[in-house]
């Protein structure tokens, strides 16, 4: 009977051994994985703050690196904690001296249907 009682004694540390590994491998596993800045970004970024982001840094490569790093340090270090929309983001580079040039469409919903200035002129011709 003891030792029956011992093996299963052993037993059941040997599984609450196996268990903190288990779970100290996995705690490791998500500090090392590293994030790229996209996922970052990506969760402080809403509305067209992406589509300013991508204009800019295709106008100005060299500064939005450190631009992207220091958002990046801002996340990191938690001085960063509500979201970014497009406007703010314009409004940041605007002071930091980028005039980031977007792409401005006009179209018309015109019965249930959008239409493009230029189409809409083509129709009034």
């Amino acid at each position: 009977m003891e030792d029956e009682e011992l093996e299963r004694l052993k037993r059941r540390k040997l599984l609450e051994l196996q268990r903190r590994l288990l779970r100290s491998t996995q705690i490791e596993k998500k500090v090392e994985r590293p994030f790229s800045a996209e996922e970052a970004l990506g969760r402080f970024f809403y509305g067209r703050a992406w589509e300013v982001y991508r204009a800019a840094k295709r106008q100005y490569p060299r500064a939005m690196m450190e631009v992207e790093r220091a958002l990046l340090e801002a996340i990191k270090a938690g001085r960063l904690r509500r979201k970014i929309s497009g406007e703010e983001l314009y409004a940041l580079l605007r002071q930091l001296g980028m005039r980031v040039r977007l792409e401005t469409r006009i179209r018309f919903k015109e019965h249930g249907e959008l239409k493009t200035l230029g189409q809409k002129l083509r129709e009034k011709l």
